[in-house]
């Protein structure tokens, strides 16, 4: 086995000299060191230098669900491979097999799982699946793909067409046609004023459907929360309305659990908090903690069968592939950290918890009035932070940027809006995993105020 050497100031140099790292500018980094996480454990992370860091983002993109230095993840994936490591998923595995079949039974109305290795992919399944159908089934028609303002469904080229972030998909344009925006629901930055937010924002988007022509639309893409766009929950009557107008105009919805699947809102998908019955479901991140990649693109059976009818039409199933959706440590991972969910009850402290997270911050408002809103769903918290609440004029990024470095430098990783949303970048995000206990809660709780104090005073 190839041993990893000692000598950590060889490993920042060759990092610096021949990692492309993600989302960073590498410009600082000629001149200095770069961050190596080292070690993981628990709720817990360690760099080059020893220093310790409670990690309030899971891994800094919502994944680690059920906390690092997972012993029985590991050896799952182990003796997985050692038995059997990989084949084509055009064929089956057995860890593949018994996933599929544990995860749907925490699914009622789903049925199919078609395995990728991560969200973006599992998203642009969704967006082939719907241009296919549309073609096979609408005559061309019904191949328009709505998505939200301020949702992000990825990092590809076709997901970037559904991107509601625009800095996310600056310059990296043109992108395909067919893909429409619709309103936020954002009810702290509500674009009507009305008594019935949630449900007059719902309307938003049947209003672009009748524009658009009910019958060009055959999906509606959203996050059930509102992740990297701020930590948006949807307001009381939104998505039974949501539901009601997809239903009328036979509309597919696909709901993206990239971030929230898994048990991040305190229970197993964020749509499930609900009462809504989706067409489609993707998932990647939490599905295995990241121990191994894999993502799921979930369907109904009736959709399933969209792809059969034709069966004597050599083009009618769905012509796709993914390489490493093929990985059977993948489903191995999937299926310890399903477990480990379950027997360890931490959903219940997710959501035990999360209430814990959002009564703190909710408590700091009256000293730090910069703090506008506090909102959440389970141990998915987000802070928005404004220059004055009564005009609610956001922070400048820069200055938010500040508060999670005065958190880090007190031992507490948080997140925050960056680069997503021009003016709007001031959110700062808390995914810390779901076995966060009240000690764990309170520090994050704690960096949060002395970084607040050290900037604002």
């Amino acid at each position: 086995m190839t041993q990893l050497p000692n000598d950590l100031t060889h490993i920042v140099e060759a990092d610096r000299a021949h990692v492309w790292h993600h989302l960073l500018q590498h410009k600082p980094l000629e001149t200095s060191d770069p961050r190596i996480i080292v070690r993981g454990h628990g709720i817990r992370v360690w760099d080059q230098n020893g220093r310790e860091y409670l990690d309030a983002v899971s891994g800094g993109v919502w994944t680690v669900n059920v906390g690092y230095g997972r012993q029985s993840i590991a050896d799952a994936v182990r003796d997985q491979l050692v038995e059997m490591n990989y084949f084509a998923q055009s064929a089956g595995s057995v860890p593949g097999s018994l996933f599929a079949e544990r995860l749907l039974a925490k699914m009622p109305g789903m049925s199919r799982v078609y395995y990728s290795n991560s969200g973006s992919e599992a998203n642009e399944k969704v967006f082939k699946m719907v241009r296919q159908i549309s073609a096979q089934h609408h005559g061309g028609r019904k191949s328009k793909i709505l998505f939200r303002e301020r949702d992000y469904h990825g990092t590809t080229i076709g997901a970037l067409a559904a991107c509601g972030q625009p800095q996310r998909a600056e310059l990296y344009g043109p992108f395909p046609d067919g893909f429409v925006e619709v309103p936020h629901c954002l009810e702290y930055r509500k674009q009507w004023d009305v008594e019935n937010y949630g449900e007059r924002a719902a309307d938003a988007i049947e209003e672009v459907i009748l524009r658009e022509g009910p019958d060009t639309v055959g999906l509606l893409c959203l996050e059930p929360v509102t992740a990297g766009g701020g930590v948006i929950v949807p307001p009381a009557g939104y998505w039974e309305r949501v539901q009601e107008i997809c239903r009328k105009y036979d509309i597919l919805l696909h709901i993206d659990e990239v971030v929230c699947g898994m048990g991040r809102t305190g229970e197993w998908f964020g749509y499930q908090n609900y009462g809504v019955e989706p067409d489609f479901v993707t998932m990647a991140k939490g599905v295995a903690s990241g121990y191994a990649a894999i993502s799921c693109t979930v369907t109904t059976e009736a959709v399933f069968d969209m792809f059969k009818e034709a069966a004597a039409d050599p083009m009618s199933y769905f012509r796709d592939i993914s390489t490493f959706g093929g990985c059977a440590s993948g489903p191995a991972a999937a299926l310890e950290n399903l477990r480990i969910i379950e027997d360890e009850g931490l959903l219940a402290n997710t959501r035990t918890m999360g209430a814990r997270l959002r009564a703190n911050l909710e408590a700091l408002m009256d000293k730090h009035p910069v703090i506008g809103d506090v909102r959440g769903a389970g141990l998915f918290v987000g802070a928005e932070l404004v220059a004055d609440r009564g005009t609610k004029e956001p922070i400048a990024e820069a200055v938010v940027q500040k508060v999670v470095a005065e958190a880090g430098a007190r031992g507490v990783i948080i997140g925050m809006t960056n680069r997503s949303l021009p003016g709007l970048n001031n959110t700062l995000c808390f995914s810390p995993a779901l076995i966060a206990t009240e000690d764990d809660i309170q520090e994050i709780t704690d960096a949060v105020d002395a970084g607040l104090t050290a900037v604002f005073g």
